[in-house]
């Protein structure tokens, strides 16, 4: 286990054949992701058109689905949901649109997995990128993991979450 400098990009760049997401907090802090929430808070919308909202991040993820990884992203959520989650939901159809599969769980029937302390991202089911959140839900720095054990558990975790989960387009909030 190690501190990383390495950046999301260089370890998606690695990435064969999967990239899988579990988040599972109720709201998020992280830098500009918290002020576009504000403003959703306000009133705001995002346009749907992509050339208004659409990042490097979603150029990595239609680079990656091009070569051939399939990314699925889990959301635990607590219901009724947050404002944070109405919010995650609602701009949803932007990772979709850069190849993602998006299913969301409610935290009531995740009762009986075992779960990681900490949401993560898992590549080709080898390496673990933690991703560590202060308790106002900033980012307290990613850490990567490359123990086979806990890649596994963190593969059967997810997999256990993928199944109950309901596709994006099914959940309705």
């Amino acid at each position: 286990m190690s501190q990383t400098d390495v950046a999301f990009v260089d370890l998606l760049g690695q990435t064969r054949h999967s990239a899988v997401h579990l988040e599972m907090r109720d709201s998020y802090g992280i830098d500009e992701e918290a002020a576009e929430f504000h403003k959703w808070r306000t009133g705001w919308r995002p346009d749907p058109d992509p050339a208004t909202w659409w990042n490097d991040f979603h150029t990595w993820v239609r680079d990656a689905t091009a070569r051939g990884v399939v990314f699925r992203r889990a959301r635990v959520v607590s219901e009724p949901v947050s404002d944070y989650i109405r919010y995650e939901h609602g701009c949803t159809y932007q990772n979709i649109a850069a190849g993602e599969s998006v299913r969301w769980l409610p935290r009531r029937r995740a009762s009986d997995l075992g779960l990681p302390g900490n949401d993560f991202w898992l590549f080709d089911d080898q390496l673990i990128l933690w991703n560590h959140f202060t308790g106002e839900g900033g980012s307290a720095g990613p850490e990567l993991d490359e123990r086979p054990t806990v890649a596994e558990f963190c593969a059967a975790a997810f997999d256990a979450v993928w199944v109950r989960a309901t596709p994006h387009e099914d959940y309705l909030i």
